[in-house]
């Protein structure tokens, strides 16, 4: 299996709740390339309950996009600029600018929910990604990022 984007951060930008893998109570989020575009996979536990019975509520689901969002927005930097993300060269970190999401339907707990990375731009230090949330081929959430990359 390849490594996700997330196990190559540095450990100073590896603590993040969502996506950290070295938080020892996160969620972990793994993000990986699919095709163009980039792909994580997430099932939600049921203390992640929303108001309605059986269904996640709606931040876990902007924390999904948005962890995904800016580990894929390195991810496509990396790709833009011909690197490989261990590359040992400076390492180009982003974070969450502006984030739009659009809550479609329900999305379930306790079954695999697949979140999708699509580039939009690059352009400069600032990545613009289209976000989708999806269980079972049904679109739960959609989202727009503008993630821009840390100085360094």
């Amino acid at each position: 299996m390849p490594t996700a984007f997330q196990d190559y951060y540095p450990e100073k930008f590896s603590h993040c709740y969502g996506c950290g893998k070295s938080n020892p109570r996160g969620h972990h989020l793994k993000s990986y390339w699919d095709g163009e575009g980039t792909i994580a996979r997430f099932t939600a536990s049921p203390e992640f309950s929303g108001g309605v019975p059986d269904h996640v509520y709606g931040g876990m689901v902007a924390s999904l996009l948005d962890c995904h969002g800016t580990a894929s927005a390195a991810a496509f930097a990396y790709r833009e600029a011909g690197r490989e993300l261990d590359d040992g060269g400076e390492f180009m970190r982003f974070v969450t600018a502006s984030l739009k999401v659009d809550f479609l339907r329900p999305t379930p707990i306790g079954v695999e929910l697949v979140i999708r990375g699509q580039l939009r731009s690059i352009e400069g230090r600032k990545v613009q990604l289209d976000l989708s949330l999806s269980q079972a081929e049904q679109t739960c959430a959609t989202g727009q990022m503008l993630a821009i990359q840390l100085r360094n």
